[in-house]
């Protein structure tokens, strides 16, 4: 009996595809990447109320709250006998930051699944230079989206700190889930981006688009920038958030420049190899002389030499050859 079960058609050893095979294979990768952070999602919502004493793990609200918590006590809401509250006005408040938690949550744990699908997607369209290359930029730009978020996880109190410390020891704010949360997902995920602006620039090295050079004269400007757009981007303004993005983001385009940099020195090193010591998908980058005495150049072709006809040939009969009774009729004519 024939299975009912569909297979995937084999692909060629080059992996090419059309174009119908090519939305096929993406609308695969996308239903994995969604399914991983719906459940993931799912994970979060749980994980919102129910944490795992045996291992010290707190509630997924208890992590959020935290920096909130962290404020001193006579600026933030206390009700109920609860030292840090959030006011929620609507009936709607509450499942609305919860889901928007297990959103963040769910995106968070399934930040390897949907990566992965990712990079299956898009890998076998490169060579293996650029496969290297770009396995190692997907790597890093997670990496720096976490280290981002947790940075900006270690910087709100303080910052919340400065905001709340305004109003005076007799003001007290009522924060409600919507702002709270609004603010602290917002400036976690300015924060993850920013991060990822040195990594474009060495993205940009390696395509050759940008040098090193240039990168390290602009150094001035590229500060001054990042400081304008630490002031910009960060929400609330605080000094504290916008000062630690700000050298965050210098730092990391230091590192930027000297990356680039070094690997200027190694392309240029590179150039100075022959064929031969090059990778077999590896373009030569030796460039075609241009010295005229390292050129071939042809010599001028002379007047053709008049072609001299020769006699008939004799055969022993006494006669001439057919070859020559042809010649001699083409020349009467």
């Amino acid at each position: 009996m024939p299975s009912l079960r569909r297979r995937r058609p084999a692909r060629p050893a080059d992996g090419s595809m059309t174009l119908m095979e090519h939305l096929y294979e993406l609308r695969h990768r996308l239903f994995i990447a969604v399914l991983a952070v719906f459940l993931g999602t799912v994970v979060g919502f749980v994980w919102y109320t129910v944490g795992i004493p045996a291992i010290h793990l707190p509630t997924l609200g208890d992590i959020l709250t935290e920096p909130y918590c962290a404020v001193p006590a006579g600026t933030r809401l206390e009700l109920g006998g609860v030292s840090c509250s959030l006011l929620a006005p609507t009936p709607f408040s509450a499942l609305h930051i919860r889901l928007s938690s297990a959103i963040m949550a769910g995106v968070l744990l399934s930040c390897p699944v949907w990566l992965y699908q990712l990079w299956a997607f898009v890998g076998p369209a490169l060579y293996s230079k650029e496969r290297k290359f770009a396995l190692s930029f997907v790597g890093i730009a997670a990496v720096l989206f976490a280290g981002g978020m947790v940075l900006a996880y270690l910087v709100i109190p303080e910052g919340l700190k400065v905001l709340l410390g305004f109003g005076g020891p007799g003001v007290v704010t009522a924060l409600t889930p919507e702002s709270y949360y609004g603010f602290l997902i917002g400036i976690m995920v300015i924060f993850g981006v920013s991060l990822e602006l040195p990594l474009l620039l060495v993205m940009l090295n390696f395509a050759g688009v940008l040098k090193g050079v240039k990168l390290a004269k602009a150094r001035r400007y590229a500060f001054f920038g990042m400081v304008v757009f630490a002031a910009i981007a960060v929400p609330g303004n605080d000094p504290v958030s916008m000062g630690v993005l700000a050298l965050t983001l210098c730092i990391l385009y230091e590192a930027a420049v000297q990356v680039s940099k070094a690997h200027d020195r190694r392309k240029a090193k590179r150039a100075g190899q022959t064929i031969a010591e090059l990778p077999d998908d590896v373009a030569s980058s030796l460039e075609p002389s241009t010295d005229a005495a390292d050129l071939d150049v042809p010599s001028p072709v002379g007047a053709p030499e008049p072609v001299i006809p020769s006699a008939p040939v004799q055969h022993p009969s006494g006669g001439t050859s057919a070859a020559d009774r042809w010649s001699d009729a083409g020349d009467a004519t």
